[in-house]
């Protein structure tokens, strides 16, 4: 599609939103999912896999492998950071580079998402479309859309930063340039993707990434300010000093929490579980049967930069902290979504007192959802080995997630490949299976 009519299209998308984001919002609790088989997910990331899967026939010898390795489900990057896509939009350029490699010089000119539905589908595989919601360019590189086209101009995060100084998220050296989750425009235009990808495609779930602010530095813009005094006005508050009433630093380049630090973050929150709420009501709308899925680091104290409340709004875990009022608990979005995929990203695998450990992370996520989502452990690949007395390895951690979670996410099918786990991973799943569960810990 030619850039002059995507320019079209997305334009009319931003300018024809409501004023005002939705700041509140509710929804009934669902039960976890109770199936007795686990849910096995390998995920496949866009830039480890470009080259990887540039030809088609190198989907199915790898699909193979999983499969027979026991995954049951994949998770296919089809919106990484860069901001473009690799499935067929009618509001998004097809990802033409990553790190300077392109699908002409690899010959790829087919649709890469619909190649991964049909092969998993033929092997009975299931299949999520992992998608960046917020990112859409990457600053360590300076490369994607953000960098190509102006419509992000007003809409991307603006970062506060520790030297004092105001400025745009592009010119940072963070992993990806955020959209400014509060505007309204940034969320209808995100619900535009969204749902279009769904409609499209025959996709078994969804995983909302990067779903989220980047971290406690963003967003600072004259509209969050305005935004976030709107909300504080509902609550007989308001700013006198920006952004001194929510935060400063200090000559080391130390932050200083404000008076209205607690406020800060539980708007920020509110924000996201709102979001989520409604782009999981978008996809049930389209397609009922269609998983809402979330990951995010089992470190849920110290998410609150990034205002990921992934936890139950029943559960009062927030407020052993200093930022935890009732309404960053309510926040909780839990309940708006299908699996919430626990990133246990973790080495260290035994110690339930430990919480360094994958077996604390998970129990600690269980207690928080309160079941109102399936709980997934997540594991990631290069903190585990193949050696048979080491506790950490791959086949104990993967054994921990199917024990505590009853199913198990891999990332990444570069690093279970490069480093030999097919066959731990396999024996693990065949071991929960034959022997059970907590016999195996």
């Amino acid at each position: 599609m030619k850039m002059s009519a995507y320019r079209t299209i997305v334009k009319c998308v931003l300018m024809s939103v409501l004023p005002v984001a939705a700041m509140c919002g509710c929804g009934s609790i669902k039960t976890a999912d109770e199936a007795s088989e686990p849910e096995v997910y390998v995920s496949i990331a866009a830039d480890a896999n470009f080259i990887r899967f540039a030809n088609r026939d190198s989907i199915a010898i790898y699909l193979d492998r999983a499969h027979e390795a026991g995954f049951n489900h994949v998770v296919l990057d089809v919106k990484p950071n860069y901001g473009k896509v690799l499935y067929y939009s009618d509001h998004l350029p097809y990802l033409d580079y990553i790190e300077g490699v392109t699908p002409e010089s690899l010959g790829r000119d087919w649709d890469y998402l619909q190649a991964f539905i049909d092969e998993c589908h033929k092997r009975g595989m299931r299949l999520s479309a992992s998608f960046s919601v917020m990112p859409v360019g990457s600053p360590y590189w300076q490369r994607g859309y953000c960098y190509q086209d102006s419509i992000y101009d007003d809409i991307l995060c603006v970062e506060y930063k520790p030297d004092g100084t105001m400025d745009d998220i592009r010119h940072s050296r963070k992993a990806a340039a955020f959209l400014n989750p509060a505007r309204p425009d940034v969320q209808e235009y995100a619900l535009t993707l969204i749902k279009e990808l769904v409609g499209k495609y025959d996709v078994d779930g969804f995983s909302l990434d990067y779903c989220r602010y980047p971290d406690a530095e963003s967003d600072f813009s004259d509209f969050t300010r305005e935004a976030f005094g709107d909300y504080l006005a509902l609550r007989g508050d308001s700013i006198v000093n920006w952004p001194a009433d929510v935060m400063s630093y200090d000559a080391d380049g130390n932050r200083i929490d404000g008076r209205l630090i607690n406020q800060w973050w539980a708007w920020r929150a509110g924000v996201i579980s709102d979001f989520v709420k409604t782009a999981a009501e978008a996809i049930h709308e389209i397609k009922p049967d269609v998983d809402v899925e979330y990951w995010a680091a089992t470190w849920i104290h110290a998410l609150n930069g990034s205002a990921q409340n992934w936890a139950s709004p029943r559960s009062s875990w927030c407020m052993a902290y200093g930022y935890g009022t009732p309404e960053y608990q309510a926040a909780g979005f839990a309940p708006y979504i299908d699996v919430f995929a626990a990133g246990a990203y973790l080495e260290i695998v035994h110690g339930a007192d430990n919480n360094e450990s994958i077996e604390f992370a998970y129990e600690r996520a269980d207690s928080l959802l309160k079941g109102d989502c399936k709980l997934v452990g997540s594991l990631y690949a290069v903190n585990h080995d193949t050696i048979p007395d080491n506790p950490n390895n791959m086949y104990n951690a993967a054994m921990m997630s199917l024990n505590k979670t009853g199913n198990l996410r891999v990332f990444d099918i570069s690093q279970i490949d490069r480093l030999g786990l097919w066959p731990s991973i396999r024996r693990a799943l065949d071991d929960y299976k034959t022997l059970g569960n907590e016999n195996n810990l």
